[in-house]
């Protein structure tokens, strides 16, 4: 159970920190209005993130006890989703997008709109936690869901602060535009790894 909550906190914290348009309206307001809005925006993105959390959580373990099989082609269906954001992520790296300002006084209710409204939100979220629990989803219980919510927070916390902190140097957003297709790669690689993990569950299951 620890190991599944460490890999739950990594796996959000790398989801958190994967380059997209979340990231850049970090970087964005950091860089043009400092550290502070930047850090109110990740705390309202993080109400939006565990609602969806949450809510994955929950229709893991209730796909589960409906039909096992049904389980398996959805395991098999978020790793081929995370393949196809691994694919995404390469090709964003040759054209990253466009950043909108946002109005300071507005910041934490946008950054909670802004999570919300994400249209990756819930199927990267879903597909995370299917690759991290494999076929050991019966951990998924009343009194288990609450730490995994909690776990999730910790590392979508902790890489949104990170990067918060990181959005206020002055050459970030220089060195973001230079590395960006260096990070798609990494990011891609990563999409890769966990879509190899979930599939491995499928055909060589923990005893």
């Amino acid at each position: 159970m620890v190991t599944l909550l460490c890999a739950t906190v990594l796996s959000c914290a790398l989801v958190v920190l994967t380059p997209g348009p979340g990231v850049l309206m970090v970087l964005h307001i950091g860089a043009s209005s400092g550290r502070r809005p930047s850090a109110f925006f990740v705390v309202g993105h993080l109400a939006g993130d565990l609602i969806w959390a949450a809510l994955a959580l929950i229709a893991l373990r209730w796909v589960q006890l409906i039909s096992p099989t049904f389980f398996t082609i959805l395991t098999l269906a978020s790793a081929l989703y995370l393949a196809y954001l691994g694919a995404r992520a390469l090709v964003a790296a040759q054209a990253p997008q466009a950043v909108i300002a946002l109005a300071d006084s507005r910041v934490v209710l946008q950054g909670v709109a802004f999570g919300m409204t994400n249209p990756k939100s819930y199927p990267v979220t879903f597909a995370i936690f299917a690759a991290v629990l494999g076929d050991r989803v019966e951990l998924l219980t009343v009194s288990t869901i609450p730490l995994f919510v909690a776990a999730s927070a910790l590392g979508c916390l902790a890489a949104g602060m990170l990067l918060a902190w990181f959005s206020g140097l002055g050459a970030v957003r220089r060195f973001y535009n230079k590395s960006a297709p260096r990070l798609g790669r990494g990011v891609a690689l990563v999409f890769f790894a966990f879509a190899a993990w979930s599939l491995a569950h499928l055909i060589a299951p923990s005893a």
